[in-house]
This record gives structure tokens, sequence and C-alpha cells, in this order.
């Protein structure tokens, strides 16, 4: 919001059994966020979001931050909440509105209809990471899974779950943690068990 630019976080899980390579090699165990902005305010996709997917051009983005990797998480669709709020708990927690505002193993229902590369700046060459799950704030702070079902959610929730290598905790999970953001404004809140 401060630099008045749309900005996009991707989620990509890779294989922890293995080093990161050129390109990654999908799998589980190793949580891949990148941050990346419009350089020029916008969009940058046109005609709005239709399928098939179209990568945003990477000669249009600028990396915001370090690339961020986390070993030991695995991306989990949690299901909704048995109970209504309050309490303020990852049991009773504000449900997300179907797989269409969920980050997580089986969520979205659609990978994101503008993914994008790491390292930007090239629309050449063999990209490390393409970020299919991923996250649109606009510069008003509003927060969208970028998907085809792209509408304004009021919850949006990133699932996540340790790993011991590459075999995510068992079920029932543990240490389950749920990142909500609020469709409008983008205030975050963790709930934890």
């Amino acid at each position: 919001m401060a630099n008045n630019t749309y900005t996009w976080v991707g989620f990509f899980e890779e294989d922890v059994s293995q080093p990161s390579g050129n390109p990654a090699a999908a799998g589980a165990g190793r949580i891949v966020m990148s941050i990346v902005a419009s350089k020029d305010g916008t969009t940058i996709y046109t005609g709005g979001l239709t399928s098939p997917a179209v990568e945003l051009d990477p000669t249009k983005l600028i990396q915001v931050g370090k690339l961020t990797k986390i070993d030991n998480l695995h991306l989990k669709t949690f299901p909704d909440a048995t109970a209504t709020p309050p309490p303020d708990t990852f049991d009773q927690r504000p449900a997300a509105a179907l797989n269409t505002a969920r980050i997580g193993d089986t969520s979205p229902d659609n990978d994101s209809l503008s993914p994008f590369r790491y390292p930007v700046g090239s629309a050449t060459g063999t990209a490390q990471y393409i970020f299919r799950k991923a996250v649109q704030f606009s510069p008003l702070g509003e927060a969208r899974i970028d998907n085809n079902n792209y509408t304004l959610k009021t919850v949006i929730e990133i699932g996540v779950q340790p790993t011991h290598g590459i075999t995510p905790e068992p079920s029932p999970v543990k240490n389950p943690v749920a990142i909500q953001l609020t469709g409008v404004g983008g205030n975050v809140k963790i709930y934890r068990r």
C-alpha cells in the first residue's frame, strides 16, 4: 500500500530431501516463498484473469526482499472449523469460503492464472521456481487468492503443518497452523492448536 502498487506473495513446495536445483523439484517438506511487486503500479496482466494461465511478465516485476525457504513444513488444506467463533482458536476460527480462498496441498482448486517466476527480471532462461499458488495484494490492501475464482473473500487461509523430512505429520495433525488474512485490508491472524 505504501508504494501504491500490486504485490504478489507466491508459495512453492519442494522436495526437502533434495538440494534446491534449477529448476527446483516439486515435492514435500520445504516451503519456498517469494514476494514480487509491479514496477509501474499496474496489475501487469491485461483483460482480466482468463484461462489458460499467463505468466506475469518478469521484466515488469521487482523482487521484494529475499527468497524465503522453510524446511520441514508442508502446505496443508485444513477442513473448516467445527464450531462457530468465538472463542478464537484453531478449532473455532472463521471459515474460509471453499478452496478458492485457501492455499494448501489441495487448494486452491485451480493454480494461479498469473503465475510468476524466480528469479525475476528476465523472460528468457530457465526459472528456478514458478509460483502457481499466490496471494495478490492491491494498492488498497485488498487480498485475493490469485486463481480463476478471483472474487474478494472475507477470509483467506494459508495452512501449514510440520513434516519429518518429506513425510507430513500424521493425521490428526498435532501442530497445525492456519494463517488467515482478511480480504479487505489484508489483516493477519495466526491460529495454532
